[in-house]
């Protein structure tokens, strides 16, 4: 985007923030949406619209946008308190199944670093690898060829694990798609139809993970294990 659009975009922002201030909710999130819709995005503009969707009580949005912020900005402590604050709100109490110590583990180191970081890491890594391989067979002094050694073999054993976490994250990101629910109350079915067993019931603002789509039905999982089918018109993926 050109200088001009760009400056437009600020003072639509800044019109949106006016908007808040006044106690226009509806008004901001009008105008927030408007640079959303030319393609801009920013932890602070999905805050902004998180904040002005709770103040309205519309608990799915605000959650979402909160949800959306925090991809961008996932350490922003004012989006972490806020969700917590709007999830509380939400009527559906989900327990979580707690992870294992290795699996927790393994999860943190993977969530260190964005995929494109570990990416990045593991071809710097081999990159020394090389070198300090080629710097071994030069060498002439036994304590410099020992010293080459080790440290070409470091780098690659960091290398090779920079890459197995570099997976772990692409694997993460396209198998966990999050939706939000938007409905105030939805019936989640045992199959892709409305003839099927009505399982359970959620309610605006539960998050979940979409797993499988067919038609206009997506196959969602809880945190806490249950499974089901809801039309995917009562939610809103992230």
């Amino acid at each position: 985007m050109n200088m001009i659009g760009l400056a437009q975009e600020d003072q639509v922002f800044e019109k949106a923030n006016t908007f808040y201030n006044q106690e226009q909710y509806q008004e901001a999130i009008d105008a927030y949406k408007s640079i959303l819709d030319n393609g801009q995005e920013s932890a602070e503009l999905y805050y902004n619209l998180g904040n002005a969707n709770y103040k309205l009580s519309n608990i799915g949005s605000s959650i979402y946008y909160y949800e959306k912020a925090l991809e961008l900005a996932p350490k922003d402590e004012d989006i972490l308190n806020n969700l917590a604050f709007a999830n509380n709100a939400t009527i559906d109490a989900i327990d979580v199944i707690p992870e294992g110590v290795i699996s927790r583990t393994v999860n943190s180191f993977t969530n260190m670093f964005s995929f494109d970081v570990w990416a990045w890491i593991s071809v710097v890594c081999v990159v020394f690898f090389v070198v300090l391989f080629m710097f071994y067979y030069s060498a002439r002094i036994s304590s410099k060829k020992r010293l080459f050694f080790l440290g070409s073999w470091v780098s690659l054993i960091i290398g090779l694990f920079g890459i197995f976490f570099a997976f772990k994250q692409y694997r993460f990101i396209k198998n966990n798609q999050y939706a939000i629910i938007f409905a105030q109350e939805t019936t989640i079915k045992s199959e892709p139809n409305l003839r099927s067993e009505e399982v359970f019931e959620l309610h605006e603002g539960t998050k979940v993970k979409v797993t499988e789509t067919v038609n206009d039905w997506k196959k969602i999982k809880l945190a806490d294990g249950k499974i089901g089918w809801i039309p995917a018109t009562d939610l809103r993926e992230l």
